[in-house]
């Protein structure tokens, strides 16, 4: 009978360190009343922007595993040769078109109004801070904006962000629930909803390609049709990477349609409808006190992931809502 010694605390400690963790150590640091700062494992993975300089919250830049930067760095930062089109389009955000004339998408004063959108420009401002909850697994924070139009608060959204790390995988959940200070309606336009602004080199027209749960692949198939998600792969720094946005099937108009666009932008939009085909009505109308949750993944992932692979991950993601 073989006897084994007991492992010193030092023999212990090295064997600990040799066992990959299943998750990440997520932390948070507050920086100024402008940011939060996101770390995995130690290692930067984004911030949340909140603070008065900007017109809207956001998180940017967004990083795989290994520390590759998958969102557009402008106009945060001047890379050269990086494209400049919609400053409005900051890393990660949620946004409107158009909600009883005032425009939630198109919030920066540099950018232009997309024909058929309202000029009017409206602004997303931290109510109030709510928990801040680091973990072994995830970490969340929680917070509440107000949705200011001109003439006051259109809607308030309390919105939790939780996050969490593998050795290979970078996982955001968006938890927001709207309500109405007012009677309102969500307008009928492609412009929104919860949206990514993906690297150049990720994007479609520089061979990326966005692939959905219904199959189908390209801009052409992709955009305005309904699917549970869509999966966007490309390169960055040569390596391959891909991006991919669950629509929870709990959410309204699930499943979503999708103003996904070969130059990088990236959103589900349950709202639109004629830009799609003018049969088709969207918008949403909600009266004052009612309340709308909406409740997205966005999974950061290797570019050799099979669509199956894909289609396994949404199937426990659902599996978990329901």
């Amino acid at each position: 009978m073989k006897r084994f010694l007991p492992l010193t605390p030092f023999a212990l400690t090295l064997l600990l360190l040799a066992v990959p963790a299943a998750n990440a150590q997520v932390e948070f640091e507050n920086v100024q009343g402008d940011h939060v700062a996101i770390t995995i494992n130690g290692e930067a993975f984004s911030n949340f922007f909140y603070g008065p300089a900007y017109t809207k919250p956001f998180l940017a830049p967004l990083r795989t595993a290994s520390g590759l930067v998958v969102t557009r760095h402008w106009p945060l930062e001047n890379p050269e040769g990086e494209s400049r089109d919609h400053p409005h389009h900051k890393g990660l955000w949620i946004g409107f078109g158009e909600i009883n004339g005032v425009n939630f998408w198109e919030t920066e004063p540099a950018s232009k109004t997309s024909a058929g959108d309202s000029d009017i420009k409206g602004k997303l401002v931290l109510a109030s801070m709510g928990d801040m909850k680091p973990g072994k697994k995830s970490g969340s924070l929680a917070m509440t904006f107000d949705w200011d139009a001109p003439q006051g608060t259109d809607l308030v959204e309390q919105r939790v962000m939780t996050f969490e790390g593998t050795k290979e995988l970078r996982i955001i959940d968006v938890d927001s629930t709207f309500t109405a200070k007012k009677d309102l309606k969500f307008g009928d336009t492609k412009e929104g909803f919860f949206a990514i602004r993906l690297a150049d080199s990720i994007a479609g027209k520089n061979g990326g390609i966005m692939t959905s749960s219904e199959g189908a692949q390209t801009e052409k198939n992709v955009w305005g049709k309904p699917a549970d998600w869509v999966d966007y792969d490309g390169t960055v720094d040569g390596q391959k990477v891909g991006v991919v946005i669950f629509d929870n099937p709990e959410n309204p108009r699930h499943p979503t349609r999708w103003h996904a666009r070969d130059y990088g932008l990236f959103a589900a939009n349950p709202f639109m409808g004629k830009d799609v085909d003018k049969s088709i009505t969207g918008g949403y109308s909600m009266r004052a006190g009612e309340q709308i949750r909406f409740r997205y993944r966005v999974i950061i992932h290797p570019g050799d992931y099979s669509k199956k692979k894909i289609g396994e991950l949404y199937d426990a993601y659902k599996r978990k809502a329901s």
